[in-house]
């Protein structure tokens, strides 16, 4: 033994071995001693922040615990108080002007001036209005008012342009002002958490508090009711307008077009707000940003409500507010986007006098002006098959007439066929008894009633109008029993559809 303590004693590798297993022996009871400290530490202010039920607590308005200030409230305060400053004129303007040097440079001096004087109210402020209101702050609009009755939701932070989630509960209109005061803090804001109705039109969209009227109003209502009620309004008043139409269910912003109302097409909520405009006599002038995209198989669509929703009771009865939808639309977040921002384009073009012309309203007022070409030489060679003179024939019957016919009431399609291509307008029966008014000398007006057209081919014209128009045949000999059905379907639709708008007028 005393051997072999003395190799031990004789041995620096073995010394070295011991003094290394002994420091790492007391390196680890240090550190799980650490550990424990620090755990018992974390214990015990865990259990020190926890108030007395006796001792007073802070509540929000939602009935939890206040948080304590944090650094990104003090960052707000101090964005709020900077931007109360700069609408009171303390802030640099050769700042503003280098923040808006690019816009300058594009726009001219005289164009940004005009963005900086002008007043522009958005109504919705969900994605399409907060990307509208963010491309328009950051640009200089000077004015801006917020319309918005609903709340930030956790839903809406994929297609919201500044919302976090420390916003989630808050007013969209107040989440908007507050962000892009952090941006652009010399740019007046108006905030109103109000549902836009008829009834409150004159208020919400009156003047700022100098005076000044509304430059330009920005669409961005998803209710159908409330979007009719806000164009009218806009359109008998004469204050410049831009609608947009339905981003849920697109994908393709390829398809993203800007052009007047009578125009748009394969859009639900455009084709409802258009067929509403225009019982109540708006039928054109409203600039809208819409999508030509078509559903197809494997592209969202909005799903069906399940049947355990219906066991609730009345379906109107869903929902948050009356007539606002109960079913979710599905929403690619960066579509909202593409539709706010070709909104505020198109703002700031108008208010700035820059130069712009869309294409696609001439192609579509262009093929319109061909039917109606082609349906004017059916019925003047229908009359003069009568035994009537080779005096041409007046039409009660316009371009946006056939725009309507074709669009709203036969979706686009031959009614035959289905087909959407070389389209053609055409009476569905025979004209029988006086058709044409010749009591006015050098005169003859058509009595061609709009129920009595129908959408087809113009192949398909051509042979109706040898076997049914100038032929012995009805339609009912023609064709088979869908097309009929479906020809009254269409008509009966339209004619339901005026019924209800007049029961709502005389109510």
């Amino acid at each position: 033994m005393s051997q072999w303590l003395s190799d031990i004693a004789s041995s620096h590798r073995l010394q070295l071995g011991l003094t290394a297993l002994v420091s790492g022996g007391l390196a680890i009871t240090a550190v799980i001693g650490l550990q424990n400290a620090r755990r018992w530490y974390d214990v015990h202010d865990l259990k020190d922040s926890i108030p007395d039920l006796d001792s007073k607590h802070d509540i929000n308005d939602f009935g939890g615990a206040a948080a304590s200030e944090t650094t990104e409230q003090k960052d707000d305060e101090r964005s709020v108080a900077l931007a109360r400053r700069a609408r009171l004129g303390d802030y640099d303007e050769d700042l503003i002007l280098e923040q808006l040097a690019r816009n300058r440079v594009f726009l001219t001096d005289d164009g940004l001036r005009k963005l900086r004087s002008a007043f522009v109210i958005i109504v919705g402020c969900g994605g399409v209005g907060s990307h509208a209101a963010a491309a328009l702050a950051r640009s200089g609009c000077g004015r801006i008012r917020l319309i918005d009755f609903d709340q930030v939701t956790l839903s809406s932070l994929n297609r919201h342009a500044v919302a976090t989630l420390s916003d989630v509960g808050t007013p969209k209109v107040a989440t908007l002002q507050r962000r892009l005061e952090q941006i652009v803090p010399w740019v007046h804001f108006d905030c109103r958490n109000q549902l836009f109705n008829a009834a409150s039109a004159d208020s919400q969209l009156e003047a700022w508090s100098d005076g000044q009227a509304p430059t330009y109003v920005i669409d961005a209502i998803d209710n159908i009711d409330s979007k009719v009620a806000l164009l009218k309004y806009c359109h008998e008043s004469s204050i410049p307008v831009i609608s947009s139409m339905g981003a849920g269910c697109k994908s393709d912003p390829t398809r993203v077009l800007i052009g007047d109302i009578s125009a748009s097409t394969d859009d639900p909520l455009s084709k409802s707000t258009r067929r509403k405009l225009r019982l109540q006599g708006v039928k054109e002038g409203i600039p809208v940003v819409y999508s030509t995209e078509k559903t197809a198989p494997g592209k969202a669509e909005l799903l069906p409500l399940p049947e355990e929703q219906f066991q609730k009771g009345s379906v109107n009865e869903l929902g948050v507010l009356p007539d606002f939808r109960v079913r979710i639309l599905p929403v690619l977040g960066t579509m909202p986007a593409v539709f706010g921002l070709c909104v505020a384009n198109h703002v700031m073009l108008e208010i700035t006098g820059y130069p712009h012309d869309y294409v696609t309203g001439k192609v579509r007022a262009k093929m319109y002006d061909g039917i109606l070409t082609q349906l004017q030489g059916l019925e003047e060679r229908l009359a003069q098959a009568n035994g009537a003179s080779e005096q041409g024939v007046r039409m009660p019957v316009t371009s946006d007439d056939v725009g309507y016919l074709v669009e709203e009431v036969f979706r686009g399609r031959s009614v035959i066929s289905g087909l959407a291509s070389r389209l053609a307008l055409a009476r569905w029966r025979k004209p029988e008894g006086k058709w044409i008014d010749d009591r006015t000398s050098g005169q003859r007006i058509d009595k061609l009633p709009l129920d009595a057209l129908v959408c087809m081919t113009k192949d398909e014209m051509i042979q109706h109008e040898k076997l049914v128009l100038k032929g012995d045949r009805t339609p009912e000999d023609v064709y088979d029993q869908a097309v009929l059905d479906r020809v009254e379907a269409r008509w009966e639709e339209e004619r339901s559809l005026k019924t209800r708008w007049q029961d709502c007028v005389t109510a």
